[in-house]
């Protein structure tokens, strides 16, 4: 029997734009993705036999054939032609419905930790073309830090590491459909589209202001959703200099001043704390993976 456990990254969507839609339905994008350190940790044994089982802490998330962690264990076996009994064990802190990629990054620690158990020797790439498959944020969450995004999020482009970030992310009970969201992206008349150009200047250049201003989500546009309102004014009303949804919602990030006391900082966490489901402190990490 072999076994590892890991730590699997959450992210955000500095800027996010759709700026299309193929033939097949699938919607093309222009992102810039960032890691943040706020994680799950998945479990997984390997042994001799067959079969998936699959476990998780957090009330409402399925344990079967149709949850991304299980449906990426049956990727990796069928690409590798390899057979073996499987058990995953998810422990949540990444909130579901949130925009921030919790089931993708189970899944991609699920296809990058049994690659590593199994001895399949896949690289990277290799795995993230097995991913994209799977969902369009998985290949990014293989990848881990900074990157640029083209297609439908699997043409990943590695980016330089961001400026210093304190970011303050936010949740309410609310979540948002992400179909229903790319529904509502495709009603849209004259939208208002973030300056990716500028983000990925900023992040070359290593200008911070630049960088926090050109921070945006074209779903804010779309998406009707009273927390995600909530969360992006009380983030600005407590001091946060930008304040933007991430992925289809329905997260909201902050971007506070590093000069903030940490008193003050503090402060401002415990009020959110009392006004909504989901609030934690982070910052931008290179680490897609943590091996524990």
């Amino acid at each position: 029997m072999k076994q590892m456990t890991l730590r699997t990254a959450a992210k955000i969507n500095l800027s996010l734009d759709v700026t299309g839609r193929r033939p097949d339905g699938y919607h093309t994008l222009e992102s810039v993705f960032q890691s943040v350190d706020i994680y799950d940790t998945v479990t997984l044994t390997a042994e001799d036999g067959e079969g998936i089982s699959l476990s998780c802490d957090a009330p409402g998330v399925p344990c079967d054939a149709g949850n991304l962690a299980w449906k990426a264990a049956e990727a990796l076996l069928r690409a590798a032609g390899k057979q073996a009994k499987i058990t995953i064990t998810l422990h949540k802190e990444i909130p579901s419905g949130a925009g921030m990629g919790g089931g993708s990054s189970d899944a991609a620690g699920v296809l990058w930790g049994l690659n590593e158990l199994l001895g399949c020797g896949f690289t990277n790439a290799q795995l993230r073309e097995i991913g994209v498959k799977l969902g369009a944020d998985v290949p990014f969450l293989l990848l881990g830090g900074t990157a640029y995004a083209e297609g439908v999020g699997e043409v990943l482009t590695p980016l330089p590491a961001v400026p210093p970030l304190r970011l303050v992310i936010v949740k309410g009970s609310e979540s948002v459909s992400t179909p229903a969201a790319y529904r509502a992206i495709d009603m849209l008349e004259s939208p208002q589209h973030p300056d990716t150009a500028a983000m990925l200047r900023a992040i070359r250049t290593g200008d911070a202001p630049l960088l926090k201003k050109s921070c945006g989500n074209l779903f804010e546009q779309a998406i009707d959703c009273g927390d995600v309102t909530r969360a992006r004014q009380r983030l600005l009303d407590l001091g946060a200099e930008y304040a933007v949804m991430t992925g289809s919602g329905a997260a909201v990030f902050g971007i506070f001043p590093e000069t903030l006391p940490e008193q003050a900082f503090s402060r401002t966490l415990e009020i959110l704390g009392r006004e909504f489901c989901f609030v934690r402190a982070a910052r931008p990490t290179d680490k897609p993976f943590l091996v524990i």
